[in-house]
């Protein structure tokens, strides 16, 4: 039995869920998400909450059951509060500004990088060294997120980079005679 499948979804107030077929679409004030559920879980939504359950004992009815509620909640996340990705610029000369929808970036090459930001993705620079990228979509905030920091990631000598707020990088101890 998934412990994280018997839980059904809360909708808090001003988010509203309605199910068709394996299709739910989850209405918030941040905006529209939807989630194609596989034939193996069935939906349903009643008091404020949307469950799910397996359609049958198979282990992928048992597999998707966990997933599918997890998606659901992600969803209703992502319309109530938003997800967030906190980025860090370290480098003498590194450094990031938005000019309209586009990310410029001075990472030490010949050129500045010019990243275009998607649809539904809001990338701000508040400061220089700083860069946010914000969403109602955690996949997709978190491949941005990743595609601004594989223009230059973090080295271990000198800690020079792209990296996350919260991530450590394990340095190393340069060459000694």
């Amino acid at each position: 039995m998934s412990r994280i499948g018997k839980k059904p979804v809360g909708l808090p107030s001003g988010v509203t869920a309605t199910v068709s077929g394996q299709t739910v679409e989850i209405k918030g004030p941040k905006g529209v998400r939807t989630f194609k559920a596989t034939d193996d879980v069935s939906l349903a939504v009643e008091d404020s909450a949307v469950s799910v359950t397996p359609r049958g004992s198979s282990k992928r009815a048992r597999q998707q059951w966990g997933m599918s509620r997890t998606q659901i909640a992600n969803c209703v996340t992502g319309v109530t509060d938003g997800f967030k990705k906190e980025l860090e610029i370290n480098g003498v000369g590194y450094r990031a500004s938005m000019q309209g929808a586009v990310l410029k970036l001075a990472l030490g090459y010949s050129h500045d990088v010019l990243f275009e930001v998607p649809t539904g993705i809001t990338v701000t620079a508040p400061k220089p060294t700083e860069i946010i990228v914000e969403g109602i979509d955690q996949q997709q905030v978190g491949e941005v997120a990743a595609k601004i920091r594989e223009w230059r990631k973090p080295e271990p000598y000198k800690g020079k980079g792209i990296k996350y707020k919260d991530e450590y990088i394990f340095r190393k101890e340069g060459k000694s005679k």
